[in-house]
């Protein structure tokens, strides 16, 4: 229990400020959430033995409203004690309007806290007086003078590499030269290979000469071209005319 911090006294009495307590009906809800009481079926005379109790060990016997509640208390357990005569349906519980005004306070009570909750819970989300930063300002407009744009453009195409170009040389075949070396060697030879012609690094030009050449020999009856398989070397035999034609 808190004890009583009394303030300025006055000729019939003085007002009480309690730190638990802010009322008779705060002091009477607390004494029957204690005892774990059905706020609906009060134990008047329980209830009243301990606000009596309570109230002469804060010393409130001189508060008005604690007096009041007291007095209540007692008029409902004497209501209580009386008998009833049966059959009496129009018989009223005494504790109605006790009932019903604990309830209100109640409910007043669990929203007071429900308040206090939530603005503590939005003062440790928002610090009071808290203003967000403004929103950042657009970038100023982009000016750029004639010059500058020129320039710039020059030093991109001065990046760009030039592009390679492949000229065509035309090489002239040398055909007579190719006709020659075979007849020379058709002459030494009755049989001989494709690289005895052209030799072991021939050129693109000295490869078509030979060939050319070949077909041209082989169309007169001059020579015959043989190979045994796919791929395999290629074999050049001398032919008579007769023989060819």
């Amino acid at each position: 229990m808190t004890t009583p911090t009394p303030v300025a006294p006055v000729s019939n009495g003085f007002v009480i400020e309690l730190e638990q307590f802010s009322g008779p009906l705060d002091l009477l809800l607390h004494l029957i959430h204690e005892d774990e009481l059905d706020i609906t079926d009060l134990p008047i005379a329980k209830i009243a033995d301990q606000f009596l109790a309570v109230i002469n060990d804060l010393g409130l016997n001189e508060a008005a409203d604690y007096l009041e509640m007291a007095a209540r208390l007692l008029r409902i357990k004497a209501q209580m004690l009386l008998p009833r005569r049966l059959g009496d349906d129009e018989w009223e519980d005494p504790r109605a309007e006790l009932v019903r005004r604990l309830l209100e306070y109640q409910q007043i009570r669990e929203l007071v806290e429900w308040l206090g909750q939530a603005a503590a819970r939005r003062a440790e989300q928002l610090g009071r007086g808290f203003r967000p930063e403004p929103p950042a300002a657009p970038p100023a407009p982009l000016v750029i003078e004639l010059n500058d744009l020129l320039a710039a453009a020059e030093r991109v195409i001065a990046l760009i590499p030039e592009p390679v170009l492949h000229r065509v040389v035309p090489r002239p075949l040398d055909v007579e030269g190719a006709s020659a070396r075979l007849q020379a060697l058709l002459a030494e030879r009755a049989e001989f290979g494709w690289l005895d012609v052209v030799g072991a690094r021939p050129t693109i030009v000295d490869v078509l000469s030979v060939f050319i050449a070949l077909l041209e020999l082989a169309k007169r009856g001059s020579l015959s071209v043989h190979q045994a398989g796919a791929f395999t070397p290629m074999q050049i035999r001398r032919e008579s005319p007769r023989e060819a034609v």
